[in-house]
């Protein structure tokens, strides 16, 4: 096939290299960009026949970026922070912030707190829409998976904006039933006698979330599952303890705090965004209110495990998510 001349490269196949690139596979990234994978490939061999060299090697898991491709992501990801800049600039003129926000973080906290405190926010704007990704691994921010990023460490990646809002605190917890039948353990040294509930190991993709290897080591478990809802139900039920953050359990009336003055941890709380849009009103908006959120239920987050009476909820006020 003829050679296109390199005059003719069309910024638009350049976006599609990126996502390919970022990731791994024509099949991800086809779905990522609502195209259909032979619309992509073409593009891919147009581009291709552009810069006069493959860009991806196939192989049996997926695509290996060659060298040109590592030679035309970094100015490619210039071209994409200013297109960025550009459609911020035009599209910000109103007074209020529209468009989507995609936050990620863990299944738990996304689902069983931050979810439950977002019609403020979603309610004085309603021209802004937020997407919120539940996530066991890292998100990558600087590959544009999300806009903003909540997770319990300082995210180690370029081009990244961090802010550290305080800590949160896990208990152990337990039913009643359960408590009644097992007993009520006295002692750290009383926690080898009771089944426990807790991750899949060898599902654990962040080692931060391995918190019950800070309670106990080698603990007998009786249900095991990637997710903290799961978790809670199992627990629920009277499988065993489980190590729960205090926010998963507000609505759980029969689960009781198990020696919360011994079995507990702590984890730290960051709000994470690309540097290229820490600025942009949208997410800037987002990532203060999220901030906001965090700051203002640290007092409960980090207090005794019965501070609050269960089922209450308090909100963040609209007025402080311009701070």
């Amino acid at each position: 096939m003829k050679k296109i001349p390199l005059s003719s490269l069309d910024w638009d196949d350049v976006r599609l290299f990126l996502s390919i690139y970022r990731a791994g596979s024509l099949l991800k990234a086809s779905r990522q960009l609502s195209l259909d994978q032979s619309t992509l490939s073409r593009r891919l061999s147009q581009l291709e026949l552009c810069l006069g060299g493959a860009l991806f090697e196939r192989q049996r898991t997926g695509l290996k970026p060659t060298d040109l491709a590592h030679i035309l992501a970094s100015p490619g990801n210039e071209m994409e922070r200013a297109i960025v800049s550009l459609q911020e600039a035009l599209g910000s003129t109103g007074p209020d912030p529209t468009g989507t926000v995609r936050i990620a973080m863990m299944e738990g906290i996304g689902t069983m707190f931050v979810a439950r405190h977002l019609q403020p926010l979603l309610g004085r704007y309603p021209d802004l829409h937020v997407e919120l990704v539940t996530s066991s691994s890292l998100v990558n921010v600087s590959r544009r998976e999300a806009d903003v990023f909540v997770s319990f460490f300082k995210p180690d990646g370029r081009g990244m904006a961090c802010h550290y809002v305080g800590d949160f605190r896990l208990y152990l917890y337990a039913a009643t039933d359960y408590l009644e039948s097992a007993g009520i353990p006295q002692s750290i040294e009383d926690l080898k006698d009771h089944s426990f509930v807790g991750y899949l190991q060898d599902l654990i993709k962040l080692d931060v979330v391995r918190w019950l290897d800070e309670i106990i080591t080698r603990p007998r478990m009786a249900f095991q599952s990637n997710s903290m809802l799961a978790q809670m139900s199992a627990c629920s039920s009277g499988l065993g303890l489980a190590l729960l953050p205090k926010f998963s359990v507000i609505n759980e009336t029969n689960l009781v705090p198990v020696l919360p003055e011994t079995a507990c941890v702590k984890r730290e709380l960051w709000v994470s965004v690309h540097q290229d849009l820490q600025f942009s009103k949208r997410v800037s908006l987002v990532q203060n209110f999220l901030r906001t959120l965090f700051t203002s239920h640290l007092d409960w987050l980090n207090g005794p495990p019965d501070a609050e009476p269960r089922g209450r909820r308090s909100f963040v006020s609209p007025s402080a998510m311009r701070k």
